[in-house]
């Protein structure tokens, strides 16, 4: 067979467009088989090349939009795009090296790569290395600027290796000193993910590892591409940690506290590095509204939250009656168990990428921060039923501490505002049973025993 040669991945050379018949068949199958594929039961219809960038001889960079046929009965929160980009590493041919199974996309039959095999770039060592050795120089390359905070020191060398666990983007650890997310679903615009740790480094805040090093596009729009932060060697996620403190019968409720306090003290910082924003009664309207029509498609796709509907309904009409003016910030957006860290003897927070589903200009929205608190009390929720049999009692304690510890960084309590946190809560769960239903129906009595709480608090006043 015949070996790879330089010029059979340069797109100087082929033209970016042919490569797309070696392509898209091989990809059609292998897309929605990755775990950050978000077109889940929806095959790939038709699939275009936007951006092909040579990294090195053996390494393109490749970004490519897949449409998607229509989506099932059971839709996610918003409905589904019909076409979403990806971010790709590839690399071809026979290796002397030998590559990790996992990392083979298929063999590729027609077009110029015909014969040869295609591999996903990021699980070879050499690529990946070539990808921090990029962000160490402030490398440019076609379209894709590499850039980083100079003030900090990326030593060269690190080994590399690709987590396992990402669901929606795939990791790179460096030497577990740095860790390199790469966002594979792309949308144009600053990623929360970069643009929120930056600014509350700039604050001082040390609760958030702060970027130090990152890349982006300039075609065929400017996207954030990934981001280099320090690795929290030894750290152990909340939801690890409540998992084993179930298992153990230990209480939780000393760790759920710092994590309050620890969330406190990351939304006290937003509030200094962002433009606060008033919401006054007609923004707690609209709010209210958008709510309402979440619910309206979430009993379309799942039927069984119709008996529920008018209990939930009440917490957004008690949202839309309140007329206190609140500030509105800028939040995590998607804060649950799993995006705080144990590391170095205190909670870090991580991931502000916010819900991967939603637009990147609602993500950026300033927001209550109380949507926050909620999603922290509804994964407690979430821990209690994992653990059999379910304890409610335990969640009920981990939400009062860490409601208790959040009032004790923030100046304030969140549940000193019930109507408020009842609405986040209700919109959380709602949002919940819509995901189970489609992705994991085991799951869904976790969020249908919270809708039939929250609906069940109308009748008992709140």
């Amino acid at each position: 067979m015949a070996k790879t040669q330089t010029a059979t991945l340069r797109p100087d050379s082929l033209g970016a467009a042919a490569l797309l018949p070696s392509l898209s068949g091989l990809l059609r199958e292998w897309l929605p088989r990755q775990r950050w594929f978000a077109g889940k039961g929806r095959p790939v219809t038709d699939l275009a090349l936007l951006s092909v960038t040579e990294l090195h001889p053996d390494c393109l960079h490749v970004l490519i939009r897949a449409d998607h046929a229509e989506p099932p009965a059971i839709r996610g929160p918003g409905g589904a795009p019909a076409h979403d980009c990806y971010q790709l590493f590839l690399n071809a041919g026979e290796s002397p090296s030998p590559r990790p199974s996992p990392a083979l996309i298929g063999r590729a039959t027609e077009g110029p790569l015909a014969g040869l095999p295609v591999y996903d770039a990021l699980q070879e060592p050499r690529s990946a290395s070539l990808l921090l050795e990029r962000l160490r120089t402030s490398d440019t390359t076609g379209a894709l600027r590499f850039e980083r905070d100079w003030r900090v020191s990326i030593p060269a060398g690190l080994a590399p290796r690709l987590l396992e666990s990402e669901q929606s983007n795939s990791s790179l650890v460096y030497g577990d000193s740095y860790i390199l997310k790469i966002f594979r679903r792309v949308r144009p615009g600053i990623n929360p993910d970069l643009e929120v740790p930056w600014a509350l480094a700039r604050q001082g805040c040390t609760r958030v590892p702060a970027p130090v090093a990152w890349f982006r596009t300039t075609s065929p729009w400017n996207a954030t591409l990934g981001v280099l932060q320090p690795f929290l060697r030894g750290g152990v996620d909340g939801w690890t940690q409540a998992l084993e403190a179930l298992a153990s019968s230990h209480e939780f409720t000393e760790e759920a506290f710092e994590m309050g306090r620890a969330t406190a003290e990351v939304h006290l910082a937003l509030a200094a590095a962002f433009p606060l924003k008033p919401q006054g009664p007609a923004e707690s309207s609209r709010l209210a509204s958008r709510m309402v029509e979440r619910l309206r498609d979430a009993i379309h796709a799942v039927p069984d939250l119709l008996p529920y509907a008018s209990g939930l309904r009440s917490a957004f009409t008690e949202l839309a009656a309140l007329d206190v003016p609140r500030p509105a910030q800028r939040i995590h957006g998607d804060l649950h168990l799993g995006q705080v860290l144990r590391a170095e003897q205190k909670w870090h927070v991580i991931d502000f990428e916010g819900e991967p589903a939603r637009p990147l200009p609602e993500r950026r929205r300033s927001q209550s921060p109380v949507r926050d608190v909620a999603g922290m009390l509804r994964s407690f929720d979430y821990a209690a039923h994992a653990r059999r049999p379910w304890d409610p009692e335990w969640a009920l304690r981990c939400r009062e501490a860490y409601c208790a510890g959040y009032a004790a960084a923030a100046g304030w309590d969140p549940r000193a505002e019930p109507g408020l946190l009842r609405a986040y809560e209700t919109d959380r769960a709602v949002y919940e049973v819509v995901y189970e239903a489609r992705h994991r129906p085991d799951w869904l009595p976790v969020p249908m025993t919270a809708v039939a709480r929250l609906a069940g608090a109308a009748d008992e006043g709140g």
